[in-house]
């Protein structure tokens, strides 16, 4: 029997029962043929709803193992040093050990296989919707956005993988192996066919603002998402890890010699690189800036903008700039891409604690700790940074004076909003008091409140014997002491969620990383910035003595990814931009920490190493073994 690539065919058997939509999964085992289905306009749509399923679900990260082929997330949260996993078993564990390898077939395979599998629904769907009775337009815009989703799957495959095979023709079900041996292409030219393919689908049909279309426009690709795209490809293409100054991969290469990765750059190639992130950005905010802006909610979740914002909740105003029911989709103008369908009730359950004493649909498993690390990152309400690093001993924190950051001690006072919010009640470890409203968004510490509510309203104590500790969690408590906030709300942790896969933040920061690369000075750097911080509720750089406007681009940028790992965080981007920045050695080749989870009173704020990591080779994914072993011009990466 004849094997058949990966690549090309594994899905090809399973083209129908992979898909989410009942249209599909009703197909009797004769099966519909191609042509049956695209007799219809309706049966045209779903097929194209179909090619929108392997889009990743970032919810379920605990479960990457599990997932269904469509639903691929990442295990980028916990991969990163913003979060651990309490499961012994999660996948993250295999790469912060350095034990993942080329056979591990459910997180390496899984991914690959989903998002070439959309690439080729996609080339199928644009082969046969011509058969469709569709008017001009919607044939155009319906191919386009075929297009469109093609080039964000080969972004998420560079993005995991590193270069990969770009597939000039789709292949049938009975190809020989032998005349699918693919090689891999190069980095310039796998970006420069989904910068090409995504501005192709700009030009050729894709929708202005989807949103407009109310029946079935959200969700859907359009000019503004395939704009934020390019700018994401264009920024990872500038980046140390691929433009050629990491030398790890500089001798990787295909069969017949040639090289995969570019030769070491000098600087006016540098910055022509940056400038076009910096052009494809201005290009964005020109034509859809009026679309997206910041959100600013009050209690209620009504956006507001202008003076009247100000005098709302700054931590309110960040979280529901995040957070956004299904309900509310079309009302969050911060939004730019995001999944519908996803697995928001699996990520409020990992988030919500196991407190004692509530029922099921209110008790969680809290199962995703914030590491020490993250919760050190967050500014203080002065806008400076408490911890500056670590002693020698990788754990006793150096503190920066400025911020008027304390580590021990009790408040004696809520710490509250200028709404009368409270942030930190009183009896709160003063390491938690006078932080960047943020901070009592994203992070769940003991003495926080839990949300007002059914079942809702108790004192968090995560201390051994406390009300959400280890004793009374079996295995269903936090093995940091503390837990990933971000996303949550009162209420049961069954809420219909939307998982925001790109928002307008990132492409502030991927323009003011652009212009510190080449034209530090530039004080579009700080508005920008500024817009973040200020909405957050912190002072802006320059309107302190001590927030200065720094000149070099190696001060702005660490000022940058200071900004972006707390404004981002746990939304999928540490994991990536530790790894393109060449900084994987100062934040993710070492121990992470916490509080000390087997212990209660003040034995429990304590910093304590939690476990060891191992960083040496993981900077993209292996490639699936079973794929090399079929295809013998596809070369491993590095090290695996």
């Amino acid at each position: 029997m004849k094997k058949y690539n990966y690549i090309i065919v594994s899905l090809l058997t399973s083209l129908f029962i992979t898909s989410c939509n009942d249209y599909f999964d009703q197909v009797p085992d004769d099966r519909l043929s191609l042509k049956e289905i695209f007799t219809t306009r309706d049966g045209a749509l779903k097929y194209l709803s179909n090619v929108y399923t392997f889009l990743p679900d970032e919810f379920n990260q605990r479960q990457v193992h599990e997932t269904s082929l469509y639903r691929t997330p990442g295990p980028w949260t916990a991969a990163s040093d913003e979060a651990e996993w309490t499961s012994s078993g999660n996948k993250a564990k295999l790469i912060n050990n350095n034990s993942i390898d080329a056979t591990e077939n459910t997180m390496v395979l899984y991914r690959w296989k989903s998002w070439f599998s959309g690439i080729h629904e996609a080339a199928v769907f644009t082969e046969y919707v011509d058969l469709a009775p569709l008017t001009a337009t919607e044939r155009n815009q319906w191919k386009a956005e075929a297009r469109a989703l093609r080039a964000i799957y080969y972004f998420y495959l560079v993005r995991t993988y590193g270069p990969v095979p770009l597939l000039d023709s789709d292949y049938a079900m009975d190809t020989p192996s032998d005349e699918l041996q693919l090689s891999r292409s190069t980095v310039d030219a796998c970006f420069n066919f989904i910068v090409s393919e995504l501005k192709a689908a700009q030009k050729d049909g894709l929708m202005d603002d989807a949103s407009t279309d109310k029946v079935s426009g959200y969700g859907r690709i359009d000019q503004s998402i395939a704009q934020a795209f390019i700018i994401e490809a264009l920024t990872y293409r500038a980046s140390w890890l691929f433009n050629g100054e990491c030398t790890y991969y500089a001798n990787l290469a295909n069969p017949d010699g040639t090289k995969l990765f570019p030769s070491k750059p000098d600087e006016a190639t540098k910055r022509a690189n940056w400038q076009k992130v910096i052009d494809e950005c201005k290009t964005f905010f020109q034509n859809y800036g009026s679309r997206y802006h910041l959100m600013y909610t009050d209690k209620k979740g009504v956006a507001v903008t202008g003076a009247d914002a100000l005098t709302f909740n700054p931590m309110e105003s960040y979280r529901r700039g995040m957070r956004t029911l299904f309900s509310e989709v079309g009302t969050n103008k911060e939004m730019i891409f995001y999944r519908l369908d996803n697995a928001a009730e699996t990520m409020q359950y990992d988030r919500t604690p196991n407190k004692s004493g509530n029922t099921d649909d209110y008790r969680g498993g809290s199962l995703l700790g914030a590491t020490q690390e993250i919760v050190d990152a967050y500014f203080m309400r002065n806008g400076e940074s408490p911890v500056t690093g670590y002693a020698s001993d990788g754990i006793t924190p150096i503190i920066n004076e400025e911020s008027q950051y304390v580590e021990n001690g009790i408040s004696t006072t809520d710490y509250t909003a200028a709404d009368g919010t409270v942030y930190a009640q009183k009896g709160t470890r003063m390491m938690y008091v006078n932080r960047d409203p943020r901070f009592y968004a994203d992070i769940t510490f003991s003495n926080s409140k839990w949300f007002e509510g059914t079942e809702g309203g108790y004192t968090i104590d995560f201390t051994y014997s406390g009300n959400c500790g280890k004793k009374q969690g079996s295995n269903d408590y936090t093995s940091t002491g503390y837990l990933v906030r971000k996303n949550m709300d009162s209420g049961n942790r069954k809420q219909n969620l939307i998982c925001v896969l790109l928002r307008l933040t990132n492409i502030y920061f991927d323009y003011v990383e652009a212009l510190a690369n080449v034209e530090p000075t530039n004080e579009d750097i700080w508005t920008y910035m500024n817009l973040i911080r200020k909405r957050a509720g912190i002072p802006g750089y320059g309107e302190t003595q001590n927030l200065i406007k720094p000149t070099t681009t190696k001060e702005v940028m660490e000022l940058i990814r200071k900004e972006k790992r707390v404004e981002l965080s746990f939304e999928n981007c540490r994991y990536f931009d530790v790894r393109r920045w060449g900084l994987v050695d100062e934040h993710f080749n070492k121990p992470i920490h916490g509080m000390n989870v087997n212990y209660d009173g003040n034995d429990f704020f304590k910093r304590t190493e939690i476990i060891k990591r191992v960083f040496t080779r993981q900077y993209f994914f292996p490639i699936p073994q079973s794929e090399i072993d079929i295809d013998k011009n596809l070369v491993q990466n590095t090290g695996f």
